[in-house]
């Protein structure tokens, strides 16, 4: 079939390539026919690529490329922002909900007015094929939090050495404070380090310094990042991109 079709592709090129070499000598009757044709074929290959170079301009499906500072020796794009969920979003969202295999949704409303979808990205400056979107109406609650678990390898090779990067790309309604909280099991401990995600930009990023931690380096068994959403009511976030990444730090 491949072969026909590339014979079949030949031919056609040969035809029209034919056709306007002659279009200054044929007969006026035969050059009208022509010219009806080739405008019907116009119309269906601009239709053709006016769909194509819009969905080729999209970032591509599974994608996990993105910057990361020199050194780098771990990085990472939740599963959320590079596939397709099988579900797509819901209302009245729960507390509890899963988004995906790694990303929770928690929050302490008596009454759910949050709507959740995970969407695709079409802008010219996005490297995340999708994102995530929350609409807040009515807010009853204390607090509203995403929980991302981090894979298994982020523990591996961890030591106090390390800077752990945090770059999301977030878009907002109007102004809101998000707290990013990085959590590291070791043992029977917890290390917690808080960072305020500086939102005057849509694109930034934010370090989690394990130097001043009292990591047991030996036993780092589990790590997982909560933002945290202070007063979302009334609001439409959109996380466009989230990515994390590690290296050491410069020795002082």
């Amino acid at each position: 079939m491949a072969l026909f079709d590339r014979l079949a592709h030949r031919l056609s090129l040969r035809r029209w390539q034919n056709a306007s070499a002659r279009a200054e000598r044929v007969d006026l009757d035969a050059l009208r026919k022509d010219r009806s044709r080739a405008r019907q074929l116009s119309e269906r290959l601009n239709t053709l690529l006016r769909i194509a170079d819009s969905r080729l301009a999209l970032p591509i499906i599974g994608s996990d490329q993105f910057p990361v500072p020199a050194g780098t020796d771990w990085s990472w794009r939740p599963m959320l922002w590079r596939m397709p969920l099988p579900s797509k979003g819901d209302s009245g969202v729960e507390t509890r909900t899963k988004l995906g295999e790694e990303l929770t949704l928690f929050h302490d409303c008596d009454v759910s007015e949050l709507t959740i979808r995970q969407l695709r990205n079409q802008r010219s400056t996005d490297l995340a094929p999708f994102g995530l979107r929350m609409d807040v109406f009515r807010f009853d609650g204390s607090f509203l939090s995403l929980v991302l678990d981090l894979p298994e390898s982020s523990c591996q090779g961890l030591s106090r050495k390390h800077l752990i990067r945090l770059d999301p790309v977030i878009e907002f309604e109007k102004p809101l404070e998000i707290f990013a909280r990085l959590n590291v099991q070791h043992g029977p401990n917890t290390e917690q380090i808080v960072r305020e995600l500086p939102l005057t930009e849509s694109s930034f990023a934010v370090e989690f310094d394990l130097a001043y931690s009292k990591l047991n380096e030996k036993r780092v068994e589990k790590l997982w990042l909560d933002l945290i959403f202070e007063g979302p009511e009334m609001n439409q976030v959109t996380v466009r991109d989230l990515t994390l990444s590690r290296h050491p730090r410069a020795e002082l």
